[in-house]
């Protein structure tokens, strides 16, 4: 949550942080971690997170007013980047 600001989704909200930042947290879980990069469809469109040795971890699901019905479709880098863009993976991956 530190490394979530404006210039890492242009959703992001004080109110709610995790807003828009699921794509780029995936990356930089994936990055950090391991594991897969998976997703599932919400009304908003697509919602990337991970999988690390056969556990889901969605760091954003607090973006969410109501819990996710999670699919865990498998997924890549670069659909996770089709959330985010490299200024904004920067921004984070190196806020750390």
């Amino acid at each position: 949550m530190k490394a979530w600001s404006i210039e890492s989704s242009s959703k992001w909200t004080r109110q709610n942080p995790a807003k828009g930042q699921c794509g780029v947290t995936a990356l930089v879980v994936n990055d950090l971690f391991g594991g897969e990069i998976i997703k599932t469809t919400t009304p908003e469109g697509w919602h990337f997170y991970n999988k690390i040795n056969g556990q889901r971890y969605d760091l954003t699901e607090s973006q969410f007013p109501e819990a996710i019905e999670y699919m865990d479709i498998p997924s890549n880098r670069e659909e996770a980047f089709s959330d985010t863009n490299e200024r904004q993976y920067h921004d984070v991956i190196f806020s750390f």
